[in-house]
């Protein structure tokens, strides 16, 4: 079987890791660190309705009051509108979706429920061939990241990309005490 005949069903996670909407925060972080993911899917029967992830949840802990945490639901802080794909499609058509998305993993959508999730590691671990092409959306993915921080920052102190002062890491730098430093640095000091 050739790799353009491999479809997401043949490499997907069939049991993905779920909540329902209703589970507080603490209970999702629990469950996420027990099954070792980077997101939960949240689902209601069967219908999928929402994905949390790591970022989901530091976002909350940062924004929100100690004494709401206890309060907040999955569904409070989960994204609404979610990427899918269907089982049956290849894995170069799932790669392509990831990359255009900028999206690390997909919930596997069949007849509106959900069936499964299929990461990037999936597919890596199934064929590493396709390392290559990945690491590129990595790379894009970086320099998207980049752009948006540079945008952001653009009239402040923020100078250049090169090579920073104190850890030799290649970023945006900014020039402190004379010295031009990435955003780590900078705020280390």
């Amino acid at each position: 079987m050739g790799m353009g005949k491999i479809i997401i069903a043949d490499i997907m996670t069939k049991e993905p890791v779920v909540v329902k909407p209703g589970t507080n925060l603490a209970e999702c972080t629990k469950k996420m660190v027990a099954k070792n993911v980077g997101s939960l899917l949240i689902v209601d029967g069967k219908k999928l309705v929402g994905i949390l992830t790591e970022k989901d949840i530091l976002w909350a802990l940062l924004k929100k009051a100690k004494k709401e945490l206890a309060s907040i639901k999955a569904e409070d802080i989960s994204t609404k509108k979610i990427a899918t794909i269907k089982p049956d499609i290849t894995i170069r058509e799932a790669i392509s979706r990831m990359k255009k998305l900028k999206f690390e993993r997909l919930p596997v959508v069949h007849e509106n429920k959900l069936v499964g999730i299929v990461t990037v590691k999936d597919i890596l671990n199934f064929n590493p061939e396709f390392y290559p092409e990945l690491e590129e959306f990595a790379k894009i993915r970086e320099q998207s990241a980049k752009l948006k921080r540079f945008e952001k920052t653009k009239d402040s102190k923020f100078v250049i990309e090169g090579l920073c002062e104190q850890c030799g890491k290649k970023d945006l730098l900014c020039k402190i005490n004379g010295m031009l430093l990435c955003e780590s640095c900078k705020d280390s000091i």
